[in-house]
């Protein structure tokens, strides 16, 4: 990619979702951004169902952009990420999705009423590096994929929740459509079965209902799923669920929103959990650089909240600082 003149302005890409962006409105803010900032016409790129931002992400760089904004999902934010991924060109957040996983990691304003603000980071905001998960899984059919996640991917329930959330339900009421589908999920008693390895040492096996790996750790509604996971630390943080009955998963929920949600976030609370003498056996928590899984059965698998098809394999490892993003100055 040849940098744009130091004399010529410089210009913005907007990659947006036309199904869950109101492009007029958008428009019309970024167009006011860019005069205020001194900056040429953005480029706009729409994205498509066979491409939800990657190769979006790719023309904007060869056309020179200096930030490019991604206006839709969790889908669009991670291919576009994707795309930007070891560029040295910010991504800025324009979140309108049901997760806004990767907007809330950060401390971005999720609030789509609030765009103003947002685009004005995309102009004038500071750029941080953070890390990005990599991960190559094997299909069924034998074919082999490689894809890039911002915040967790997911084995087991937790994908199959995501497959079974009803797509109608989901725009009437947003991220409420997932209660719905863990009901229906939760029928399905199948236990995964899974042997791995953390950073190249020894194979072990586990049977779980759930494995998560993790680049940061926040949910919507303030559930804190991984307390120790940063986005900027290099690592991945992994968790896996194995509730028995009833009493584990209440044990469960009461590991992840209180201990993890309440008490983690204060002195006091942590040295009430350092005096804990037994830990949650239905939660286990990993960290490494790396993590190889093999399934007994295809398994279904997922991205950053988005259903990403069913596997046998995967090999996921941390790219460290490999993508800038912009976030408030101060």
């Amino acid at each position: 990619m040849t940098p744009p003149d130091a004399e010529t302005p410089r210009r913005a890409a907007v990659i947006y979702n036309p199904i869950k962006v109101d492009v007029d409105h958008l428009r019309d803010v970024v167009a006011a951004a860019e005069s205020a900032a001194g900056w040429a016409k953005s480029l706009w790129i729409e994205t498509s169902e066979e491409d939800p931002g990657i190769g979006q992400a790719r023309r904007a760089l060869a056309e020179g952009a200096a930030v490019v904004m991604a206006a839709g999902g969790d889908g669009t934010v991670r291919a576009v990420a994707q795309g930007l991924q070891n560029s040295g060109v910010p991504l800025a957040l324009l979140p309108s999705g049901t997760g806004n996983l990767l907007a809330r990691n950060l401390g971005l304003d999720v609030n789509a009423a609030h765009v103003e603000a947002l685009v004005e980071i995309a102009f004038s905001g500071v750029d941080e590096a953070i890390d990005v998960g990599v991960v190559e899984v094997d299909r069924p059919d034998g074919s082999t994929e490689t894809h890039s996640f911002v915040v967790m991917a997911g084995l087991g329930l937790d994908a199959k929740m995501i497959a079974n959330t009803n797509p109608e339900l989901k725009k009437k009421v947003g991220w409420l459509a997932y209660v719905d589908a863990i009901g229906r999920s939760l029928v399905d008693k199948h236990v995964l079965r899974l042997r791995y390895r953390l950073d190249g040492g020894e194979w072990r096996f586990t049977r779980v209902h759930t494995i998560l790996i993790g680049n940061c750790g926040a949910l919507p509604g303030n559930i804190l799923l991984l307390p120790d996971a940063e986005i900027d630390d290099g690592l991945l943080d992994i968790v896996t669920l194995r509730p028995e009955g009833f009493s584990g998963w209440a044990r469960v929920w009461v590991g992840i929103v209180w201990e993890n949600g309440v008490l983690r976030r204060s002195t006091i609370g942590r040295k009430i959990l350092d005096l804990r003498s037994k830990p949650v056996r239905a939660l286990r928590y990993l960290r490494g650089r790396r993590i190889d899984g093999r399934l007994d059965r295809p398994e279904e698998f997922e991205l950053d909240g988005d259903e990403a098809g069913v596997i046998t394999a995967f090999r996921a490892h941390v790219d460290p600082a490999s993508l800038l993003v912009k976030l408030p100055r101060g």
